[in-house]
């Protein structure tokens, strides 16, 4: 065989290899397999016991209408709710509104409402259409707190005990963060050596 056939049946030989490959690799199914025969869980089926998510009746109780701005003119009262904790309202226009400075455990007795119980005042806030409850911003015109991030807000290791989350364990710092030589293990042993 002279060398320029050669050359034209090996290339022919390799675009028909080539193509083999190609061809079934270009037509296989792009999603991911089941993995070895065996290796695959089952499908879960539906528990006809547990109902399913949207047909939970509290679900529709969670959503909220849209935010509005809220004026009320009134004087507050203070109550307690079941566990004892104090609420604070409001009624205007025949409406009794109940009134939010934020959570209760972050407020304790110190809820900055105390201040304006019995009094006559002018409430400005916001709460959700078709609710009672007002987020108070400001009364007769002065801020209830400082704009921006709520002080309750960063969860139990920036709030400390008072959050309801918090555990005793936290009291010692985030585990790992650099708790020092006297508190890391084996880092207090005697080095002197009895040679």
């Amino acid at each position: 065989m002279n060398a320029k056939r050669r050359r034209t049946v090996l290339v022919g030989g390799a675009l028909i290899a080539t193509l083999a490959i190609a061809i079934p690799v270009m037509g296989a199914d792009p999603s991911p397999s089941a993995g070895p025969p065996g290796q695959s869980k089952p499908e879960k089926s539906p528990n006809p016991n547990k109902p399913d998510k949207a047909a939970k009746p509290d679900n529709a109780a969670k959503a909220k209408g849209p935010e509005v701005a809220v004026t009320v003119q009134g004087t507050v009262t203070k109550a307690a709710d079941q566990k004892g904790r104090p609420t604070y309202s409001v009624t205007a226009g025949g409406k009794t509104w109940e009134l939010s400075a934020g959570p209760s455990w972050y407020w304790g007795d110190k809820n900055p409402l105390n201040a304006y119980v019995g009094k006559a005042v002018s409430i400005a806030g916001t709460s959700h259409t078709g609710e009672t409850e007002l987020d108070v911003e400001t009364v007769d015109g002065k801020a209830l707190r400082e704009a921006g991030k709520p002080p309750w807000a960063g969860g139990p290791w920036v709030v400390g005990e008072s959050h309801p989350g918090w555990k005793p364990w936290m009291a010692d710092g985030k585990p790992g963060k650099g708790l020092g030589r006297d508190t890391a293990p084996g880092q207090l042993k005697d080095k002197t050596s009895t040679d």
